[in-house]
């Protein structure tokens, strides 16, 4: 019986391929050379630095030549840039004709005032200049009668005189052919005379006849229009009971009740102009020395972005902010509505052919002086100088060049450190 073939079995020696063993040699020769290549530079980046970072952690943005904006956006309110407020010229009881909210249009009448003593004085008032212009007429009725009675005075003193000189000529022939006496004569001449007297003195007494009923006729003609400017005064004040929109727009606010009593000057209601609208915004105070009446802006909202310019800046800060008035350019949104929000974005000037990157905390950690500049994976700390900025970009005059790349991100990890390494 066989048990097992160990009786059979023969150990033979087993010698290695030297081929096989140098193709192994060559490849871990190789993996460690790349390995080397590939930890010797970070470690010397690392032995070089005073410090390292994560990649992760940091955001790298390239220094470039462009236009640069500077602009500042911010959120502001639909105003009307009309929005009179109507007031009671005089006292007395209110009715509104409107509601509030209700569209109205221009001279439109919106409230009246019933005043029962303003409208009084009118009827008085035009009462005395009905009386004084009864008393015009009558003047000049007067006048022409008195005109005609002195040009009787003098028509009849021209006959006299008329008279007396045919009665010389008779006596002058009469003395001639020697049936007169010279003292018929001389007493004829004397009545000519004395109607050439009459004649002169009637026409001066005329003349200032007339010109005394003119000025009577005239002081009365000036209280007439003096009384019939007080009247339309009255009438004015009277009409202007009927309160009417300036505008065409919208009822703002109903300040007083239906069938209120209010005093003069009292306010009733406001009215809104839709159709020159406004926007109010508040920009920080560090841009309060920047802004200026005529900057372009622009006004984005879901349908997109409309042209605007500042209209009004407010003279004085409030809480750290400066109140200012965007007006719509040619176009604005449809369907806009008072207090309403839009995004503002106010361009105050532009920088073209500038060095600029864009805008991150390194501005503030570095305070403008200092950036971290990329080279091989070394964030080198390098003094900058900082331009203009805006919302998204910063101009640097002086420290980089195009191509540079920039840590824009904050830096407080770094310490200062002169290197960084980037890992």
């Amino acid at each position: 019986m066989i048990r097992d073939t160990s009786a059979q079995d023969r150990q033979l020696k087993h010698e290695p391929k030297r081929g096989k063993r140098w193709i192994k040699f060559g490849i871990g020769a190789a993996a460690l050379a790349v390995l080397l290549a590939l930890v010797i530079p970070t470690a010397l980046r690392l032995f070089s630095s005073d410090t390292s970072a994560s990649m992760s952690r940091l955001r790298i943005a390239e220094v470039k030549r462009g236009t640069l904006t500077r602009d500042v956006s911010v959120q502001g309110s639909v105003v009307a840039a009309v929005s009179p407020t109507l007031y009671a010229t005089s006292a007395g009881t209110v009715t509104l004709k409107v509601n509030a909210g209700d569209k109205v249009s221009k001279d439109q009448v919106l409230a009246e005032v019933v005043s029962p003593e303003l409208s009084n004085r009118l009827q008085q008032e035009q009462a005395t200049r009905e009386g004084l212009d009864i008393e015009v007429k009558r003047a000049g009725l007067d006048h022409r009668k008195q005109q005609l009675a002195a040009k009787k005075l003098l028509d009849q003193a021209m006959i006299d005189r008329q008279t007396a000189k045919r009665e010389v000529e008779r006596t002058q022939r009469a003395f001639d052919a020697g049936a007169m006496s010279e003292m018929d004569l001389l007493r004829t001449k004397d009545a000519l005379a004395k109607a050439d007297i009459t004649v002169a003195n009637a026409e001066a007494d005329m003349k200032l006849d007339i010109e005394s009923l003119a000025f009577e006729l005239k002081s009365k003609r000036l209280a007439l229009d003096r009384q019939s400017l007080l009247a339309e005064d009255l009438q004015r004040q009277v009409e202007e009971l009927k309160v009417r929109s300036p505008v065409d727009g919208q009822v703002g606010q109903l300040i007083v009740q239906q069938r209120a009593n209010v005093a003069a000057n009292a306010p009733i209601l406001t009215v809104v102009d839709l159709s020159a609208l406004e926007i109010e915004v508040k920009v920080p105070e560090v841009f309060a020395h920047d802004l200026a009446i005529g900057m372009g802006a622009e006004i984005r909202d879901n349908a997109g972005v409309y042209p605007g310019e500042i209209s009004a800046v407010s003279p004085q800060v409030i809480d750290g902010q400066v109140s200012g008035r965007i007006r719509f350019g040619d176009s604005k949104p449809a369907g806009l509505r008072q207090n309403q929000r839009l995004t503002t974005r106010i361009l105050m000037d532009e920088h073209p052919n500038v060095l600029m990157v864009e805008r991150g905390p390194f501005v503030d950690t570095g305070a403008g002086r200092v950036a971290y500049v990329v080279r091989d994976g070394v964030a080198e700390r390098t003094p900058i100088e900082v331009g203009a900025t805006s919302l998204n970009a910063v101009e640097i005059i002086s420290g980089v060049k195009e191509g540079d790349r920039l840590v824009i991100s904050g830096t407080d990890q770094f310490n200062g450190a002169q290197r960084v390494a980037i890992n």
